[in-house]
């Protein structure tokens, strides 16, 4: 999350990742403000935190060094939480639909700034609170939620922006937690492996074993996606390997990513793709390769053609 002051919506993101059945968890508070209130807060719920000023820096140049602080922590998105700072162009597009903000109206009424003395002096009767994803566009991403605040008569900008905060702290986290069910869940995960499997020469999907199931047309399979496969629980990309010598390698190098399919043998590893941080050019390596060991040689050798060119 990115934080430039106090972190109020930040802390109810914090206190909403607690819950046991929250999809997201929160590995790095970072700000553009090394003073910002909200940076304590977090330590003391203990998380990371990361600060570094904007003074004298360019934009990109700034956002260059929140990028990179933003990839160690291992993130896979990023919730704008009072974050008073544009993002360049560069920051968007590497991040492209997996940033989310929250802003004081019913977009696409009032964006930008001085949100509540622009619903006062319109004469709204009734304004709110939208989380939506962030694009290079001010306030104009898609929307993902919003909730309805009445102006009551007598409202200054402070009493309105008191009442539509705590909408806010209601509204943001389900939106969040939504958004990264729909991106990261098994569904998602499995058009993660589609596309990159359908891409292959001559590969079809059908579903086998209940499972879907990515083959040669007409030919031998070389990948499967199991998702709580015998109830274990777990989403994982099936492929092909040499035999029982790399599959114990495989195991024992990272027994939380890698395992033994059950009824699969030993030519198989399984490689789950529910814990996050998935290297999907690496997933494309490993669905490469389960490809060529059951490719007929007609296909295979017009592959290692292409590649020298």
């Amino acid at each position: 999350m990115l934080i430039s002051g106090r972190g109020s919506n930040m802390a109810a993101l914090v206190y909403a990742a607690k819950l046991p059945d929250c999809p997201f968890r929160i590995v790095l508070i970072a700000s553009n403000d090394p003073e910002a209130a909200g940076l304590s807060f977090a330590s003391a719920e203990g998380l990371a935190t990361f600060a570094h000023p904007h003074a004298g820096l360019t934009r990109a140049e700034f956002d260059a060094i929140l990028d990179t602080e933003i990839r160690k922590s291992g993130a896979e998105f990023v919730a704008l939480a009072g974050y008073m700072r544009l993002l360049s162009s560069d920051f968007i597009s590497k991040w492209r639909n997996r940033i989310v903000n929250i802003h004081p109206s019913l977009l696409p009424a009032h964006k930008g700034l001085h949100t509540h003395e622009a619903v006062l002096a319109t004469g709204d009767l009734v304004t709110g609170c939208t989380v939506h994803v962030v694009t290079e566009a001010l306030d104009d991403g898609p929307v993902l939620g919003n909730i309805e605040v009445a102006v009551i008569d007598g409202d200054t900008p402070d009493s309105l922006a008191a009442r539509v905060l705590i909408a806010e702290h209601q509204l943001y986290s389900r939106c969040l937690a939504q958004f990264v069910k729909v991106t990261t869940g098994p569904e998602a995960l499995v058009a993660q492996v589609r596309a990159r499997a359908i891409g292959l020469p001559e590969a079809d999907e059908v579903t086998s074993h209940g499972m879907p199931c990515f083959g040669i047309l007409k030919g031998k399979k070389f990948a499967y996606v199991s998702n709580d496969h015998h109830g274990d629980g777990k989403t994982a990309l099936l492929v092909k390997i040499s035999g029982a010598e790399e599959q114990a390698m495989l195991i024992d190098s990272d027994p939380e990513r890698y395992y033994r399919p059950a009824y699969f043998g030993d030519t198989w590893i399984a490689i789950r793709l529910d814990l996050g941080n998935n290297d999907w050019d690496h997933i494309s390596e490993w669905l490469g390769r389960s490809w060529r060991m059951v490719a007929p040689p007609r296909l295979s050798k017009l592959i290692s053609v292409a590649e020298l060119f």
